[in-house]
Formats: structure tokens, sequence, C-alpha cells
């Protein structure tokens, strides 16, 4: 069914075969087989929840445009686009979602601000995320070839109910990046307080 799909909403100014050109140019072959299995999961996840499935796979394929860029290429844009000046403290992590949508927009013409949302929350989360989101969030975290403890639970409960598989994950992130002493973003902490709160047992 994806490769069949027809892009009609003119949210890319393309058909699917011409965002996957372009998609492919930028990320080795590895990370851009990752990008077609998060677009496989998002449509399914989009059927589940009544999300449009055009949105599902446009914000899917475009998810990490930006991962393979080279550092210079996001610090150029942050100060060209005056964005948070913190984001400088953070890396590629961070940066090829908050930032990457910044190349999404400008390089892809994806004008749709629900899709740049799904593509700038997908490893932070955020306090709010439309049903789009929450899916993009969702299907990098569960996409078939991810293989981590817990994963098969996050998988259960994003089918029982998307918004406690997004509790889920926000609690993961956040155990994981303590355990490795890593620092966490600011928005990641928010994800977590705000959905632990509607999900409190998951």
């Amino acid at each position: 069914m994806v490769a069949e799909m027809t892009y009609t909403e003119h949210l890319f100014p393309g058909t699917r075969e011409e965002l996957l050109a372009k998609i492919e140019k930028q990320l080795k072959p590895k990370r851009f087989q990752h990008v077609l299995r998060v677009e496989q999961t998002a449509i399914q996840l989009a059927q589940a929840n009544q999300v449009d499935l055009e949105k599902a796979s446009i914000a899917g394929l475009t998810h990490d445009y930006a991962k393979q860029r080279p550092d210079e290429d996001f610090i150029q844009a942050i100060h060209d686009y005056a964005m948070d000046p913190a984001l400088l403290t953070y890396g590629n992590a961070i940066w090829h979602g908050v930032v990457g949508a910044e190349f999404v927009k400008r390089e892809l013409g994806v004008m749709d601000e629900d899709i740049l949302n799904a593509v700038r929350h997908h490893t932070t989360g955020a306090v709010y995320m439309t049903k789009l989101e929450q899916i993009v969030y969702m299907a990098d975290f569960i996409e078939p070839a991810r293989d981590f403890p817990g994963v098969d639970r996050a998988r259960e409960l994003t089918a029982q109910d998307l918004g406690r598989g997004v509790a889920y994950q926000a609690q993961h992130t956040l155990a994981y990046l303590v355990a490795k002493n890593q620092p966490v973003y600011p928005k990641s902490i928010e994800t977590y307080n705000a959905w632990i709160r509607r999900y409190p047992t998951i």
C-alpha cells in the first residue's frame, strides 16, 4: 500500500517518489531503510487513529531528513533563523529534529505545521502533541527493526492507546539518559511531566 500511495493534498510539491529521491540523497542506505520503516509504521498508526495518511507518510519520511548533516549546517541554521541559542549546547540528537524541521520546510517545500512539528518533536516530544506528532514520535521508537529492552511493551501500549505509548516512551527515554549520565533537553523533561500526569499507570 505504501509504495502505491499517491500524494494529492499538495503537502509536498511533488510525488512520493520525488520526495523519496530527495531524502535518499541525504541519507546513508541503513538510515534510509529506517525512514521507510518509520513511514510504514506511521501509516499503520494513522489508520488506527483516524489521522491523514498522506501527512503520516510525509512526516514519517522526513523525520530524519537532516540526521546525517554536518554539525556546521545546524549551527549556521540556529544563527540564521534566530533559533534559541541554548540549542548550541546540544548536538545532533536534538538538532536533527528541532532544527531539521527548518531544512524540511526550506529545502523540501513542506509548509504544513503539523508535519513540521512532527519532525521537530520526534525525539524530544512536547507537552501538547497532535495525533500526527504522537504517531511519528512512536513510529520512530517502535518501527520493526527496533530491538531494545521495553520495545515490545511500547508496541503493546501504543496499539492499545497512542497516548499511553507516548507516556511510556517519555519515561523510557528520560530513564535511559539519566542512566547514561547524559544531559536532558528541557523539552524532554516537560514532555515526561505532562504525559506521565495523563497516564500515571503505564
